[in-house]
């Protein structure tokens, strides 16, 4: 089983990456409205939506709102989450490969690095052609991605920390062109996980912008801008994002 399919669906998922907040999603959210500027109640889909961070946000917001995902867990927080705030959100489950819509949305959001799971480049222009076929012509598609550069040059090979008792040991390394984690989680016993340390795996491609340029090309998809963070602040080689915006050309896919 390929770790993207277990790993999102892990409660200790959660513990790892709790420090994640609504505050980042807001920021993420006016930067898409600046630079993309979709219309009052435009149609918006998430791709790797997660637990709905982003598409709550977009809901809050007024635009009509699809998230998918692959992960069970993920969505049935999502939805949870959507229903507290009684907002109307569709979260569909999905495998980010298969196809997303046909011209059904204005813009199409991917964020948080929620790309570069796959093995082949084949599988990745998978992705990228069937965002460009849900999207209507003169759509938008944001896609947020690390910077590869930056995270060869600031690579650390180790780190510890804890959250609420779990002690969350990080290791990394770049192999055949991936960053790899290797993520240990010992409880120490509280009664809250198992006693015995857990590892988990992450692997994500260090693509680079010239590698989205291509994507982009072949699916029909013009790339406009690229940027370094939310701020809109130019992208150059040790930015701590590659954040790209493009559009559907007219009479494309």
């Amino acid at each position: 089983m390929p770790w993207y399919a277990d790993w999102f669906d892990r409660p200790e998922y959660e513990w790892v990456y709790r420090r994640r907040d609504e505050d980042e999603a807001e920021r993420a959210a006016d930067f898409i409205e600046r630079v993309a500027a979709p219309e009052p109640g435009a149609c918006l889909l998430d791709v790797g939506c997660g637990r709905g961070r982003h598409a709550r946000v977009f809901a809050r917001r007024g635009y009509r709102v699809t998230g998918i995902d692959l992960s069970r867990r993920a969505l049935a927080t999502a939805r949870r989450r959507a229903k507290d705030e009684d907002l109307s959100i569709d979260f569909r489950r999905r495998d980010m490969r298969a196809p997303m819509g046909h011209g059904a949305f204005d813009g199409v959001v991917n964020l948080f690095s929620s790309f570069g799971y796959f093995h082949t480049e084949n599988e990745h222009q998978q992705v990228i052609d069937h965002v460009a076929e849900a999207l209507r012509p003169g759509g938008f598609f944001v896609q947020d991605f690390l910077n590869a550069h930056q995270v060869r040059a600031s690579l650390v090979p180790e780190n510890t920390r804890a959250e609420d008792g779990h002690q969350i040991t990080e290791r990394r390394w770049i192999e055949a062109g991936r960053i790899e984690k290797e993520i240990t989680i010992d409880s120490g016993g509280d009664g809250t996980a198992p006693d015995a340390p857990q590892t988990f795996r992450e692997s994500v491609r260090l693509l680079e912008r010239d590698d989205f340029r291509r994507f982009y090309e072949r699916a029909g998809l013009r790339l406009e801008q690229t940027f370094g963070n939310y701020d809109g602040a130019p992208f150059e080689k040790d930015s701590p994002r590659l954040i790209m915006v493009s559009r559907r050309v007219e009479g494309g896919t």
